[in-house]
């Protein structure tokens, strides 16, 4: 069975930092990509990112270019989202979702991801 726990959300203050966990079992990194997405209440699921752990190539949307980084660790089959220059507007349900046509569908239908974690709130306060 297929599964992806998220951890690490919370609380920040404008300008902080932080890291994003996920927590993939069931399936081999060679078979799936996994995909980091947001949902901020009243909007649409966005996507951050994408890693192919097959080969390390990792996509990033424009928009999170920059302050977002996502990394993986082989051993403990965790992939993260590395969070900096937090804003206001990041406040949102951080999704993982692993697809096989990760890249395919993170540009462009986001929805068909197939497996999906339950997601970690992350605020950002002033």
């Amino acid at each position: 069975e297929v599964q992806l726990v998220e951890s690490g959300g919370g609380l920040v203050q404008a300008g902080g930092s932080l890291r994003l966990s996920c927590e993939v079992s069931g399936f081999s990194f060679d078979d799936l990509g996994i995909g980091w997405f947001r949902q901020a209440p009243g909007k649409e699921r966005e996507g951050v990112g994408c890693i192919d752990r097959s080969d390390g190539f990792i996509y990033y949307a424009d928009s999170m270019k920059g302050r977002f980084t996502i990394s993986s660790d082989h051993a403990k089959n965790m992939v993260f989202l590395q969070m900096n220059s937090l804003k206001l507007e990041d406040t949102a349900v951080y999704y993982c979702a692993a697809d096989r046509h990760y890249l395919g569908n993170f540009l462009g239908a986001v929805v068909n991801y197939e497996y999906w974690g339950q997601g970690t709130q992350v605020t950002v306060s002033s």
